[in-house]
């Protein structure tokens, strides 16, 4: 007994000793930032208030997540509110979706969209089992019919992890929509799943560049002989940071990533604002001519839209030239739109949005006879059913949406995309980050994300009286305007239903 209790006496004793040494050791690292603090000149708040001071850091890191969990309402919060957020993890883990009691949306708010509804709703068993079809590229040697009007936007691999890519493959395959590989090249990850492929080429050329860093004929015949890319994007900019291309820090540049791109490792990879190859309209036709000559595919551009007057000579040019060197399609991004990396003032300040750019092209291509031969894909911040119909609405034909799949692979909105920290390891190449995502549990919940989409958006086409979502036109919907009352779309933006009258070469032009 006496043995137990001796051994005892020195395990407290022990445990005493620690506690003595942890306390000297804690107040001798006080004891050092206290004088750091004091003596450094770069922060008041830490010179006045030394070591109590820090603790302003990690409450501003935590702001966010507190506001985001704890203080913010279902529809507070940007760039995406709760109840946004909430429908896109419900519709990914394909739980039910409904709600009860009332709407928590403010449908007084100016700018809120509201269908109108048909008195005589299309019946579900009378609604086509899929939606219409739409050929991208009639002209080209391998034409383009995709099976989805809603498809995944471009995010490159480097912007985002292996595993995130990987889940959005499999995912697209088993949902039938496309993927765009964003401009940081093709990965293998991008082919893995066996979903439809859309390549997009940014300025930097990534993945399609030569030794100079110039478009490689060869490099784009070997990515077009593949089955799975369908088609081409050239990118002109995107709705984070129109007129600035794209910024990926060098903690995110690995090995892998550099040799896809063709840039070495390391170091930041950030791409010329706009192609060394394109200063005018006709510039631009020459490159989608030539790409869509090497590749036999479609090809088309990505744009924000900042002058629409631009619009008539683009369409202008193409009358004159011939409608073969058209765009097959038109990737209209919203200057509110999203990115890993951007400066602040293009993120807040440049670029129209898409509910002003978007009516605007669609008319200027129907005034010109254009409309059906260019395809108009609307991206930008169009994460649910009524954002997707409401495009649909205004003409669109196709629907991208990036951050709408990064919510289905995950993501809790943690903002720091570009800093290689995302906890949920969808945007980061930390491996243990990256542990936590499951390629094939996300790959199921991007496939029920496009699934409950698709179904939400023929819910609405029947409300308002139309067997498929394309046939929603302006009418079906309404915008909530200052005064509180709404106005229909065709009244704010009247469609236009002639062509301009041929144009007449004056002087060569």
């Amino acid at each position: 007994m006496n043995t137990l209790i001796d051994g005892a006496a020195l395990i407290v004793d022990a445990m005493a000793v620690l506690f003595v040494l942890a306390l000297l050791a804690l107040v001798v690292v006080i004891a050092v930032m206290y004088v750091r603090d004091r003596r450094q000149n770069q922060h008041a708040v830490r010179r006045n208030f030394p070591v109590i001071g820090r603790a302003r850091y990690g409450i501003e890191h935590l702001g966010p997540f507190l506001r985001q969990y704890l203080y913010d309402t279902d529809r507070d919060r940007l760039p995406f509110n709760r109840a946004e957020r909430s429908w896109v993890y419900r519709a990914a883990k394909d739980v039910d979706n409904t709600g009860a009691f009332g709407s928590t949306l403010n449908i007084n708010e100016p700018g809120t969209v509201l269908f109108a509804n048909s008195v005589f709703p299309v019946l579900e068993q009378d609604a086509p089992a899929e939606n219409a079809a739409l050929v991208i590229g009639p002209l080209c040697e391998h034409p383009y019919t995709p099976r989805s009007l809603f498809n995944i936007s471009g995010m490159s691999f480097g912007a985002l992890s292996k595993p995130a890519v990987q889940a959005l493959s499999y995912g697209a395959a088993r949902a039938g929509c496309w993927l765009d590989t964003g401009e940081g090249g093709l990965a293998p990850y991008h082919l893995e799943g066996g979903c439809d492929i859309v390549m997009q080429i940014g300025t930097a050329k990534y993945g399609v560049r030569d030794e100079h860093g110039r478009l490689s004929d060869t490099r784009l015949r070997e990515i077009a002989a593949l089955p799975q890319v369908k088609m081409f994007e050239l990118k002109l900019s995107q709705g984070a940071k129109p007129g600035k291309g794209g910024i990926l820090p060098a903690v995110k540049v690995t090995e892998e990533i550099a040799r896809i791109r063709g840039i070495p490792p390391g170091q930041d990879s950030i791409s010329p604002n706009g192609h060394p190859e394109i200063h005018n309209t006709d510039d631009l036709l020459d490159m989608i001519e030539h790409i869509r000559a090497v590749t036999g595919k479609p090809t088309g551009c990505k744009l924000v839209l900042g002058e629409p007057e631009w619009l008539d000579e683009l369409c202008a040019r193409i009358k004159l030239r011939g409608e073969q060197c058209a765009p097959d399609f038109i990737t209209l991004d919203s200057g509110d739109g999203g990115s890993g990396a951007a400066p602040a003032t293009l993120l807040d300040n440049v670029g129209l949005p898409l509910k002003e750019s978007l009516p605007v092209l669609v008319d200027k291509l129907q005034t010109h006879g254009l409309r059906e031969r260019v395809r108009v894909i609307a991206a930008g911040k169009l994460i649910t059913p009524a954002q997707v119909a409401w495009a649909l609405c205004l003409g669109a034909d196709f629907v991208n949406s990036a951050r709408g799949f990064l919510f289905a692979l995950g993501c809790i909105q943690a903002m720091q995309c570009n800093r290689n920290t995302c906890p949920t390891g969808i945007t980061t190449h930390n491996p243990r980050l990256q542990r936590g995502l499951d390629v094939q549990v996300k790959a199921e919940r991007v496939q029920h994300y496009v699934r409950n989409m698709l179904k939400e958006v023929d819910v609405v086409a029947h409300s308002c009286g139309v067997a498929d979502p394309r046939l929603l036109k302006r009418q079906h919907a309404r915008v909530v305007m200052q005064d509180g009352l709404s106005v229909r779309l065709d009244q704010l933006f009247p469609p236009v239903d002639t062509e301009l009258e041929p144009l007449r070469v004056v002087d060569g032009t």
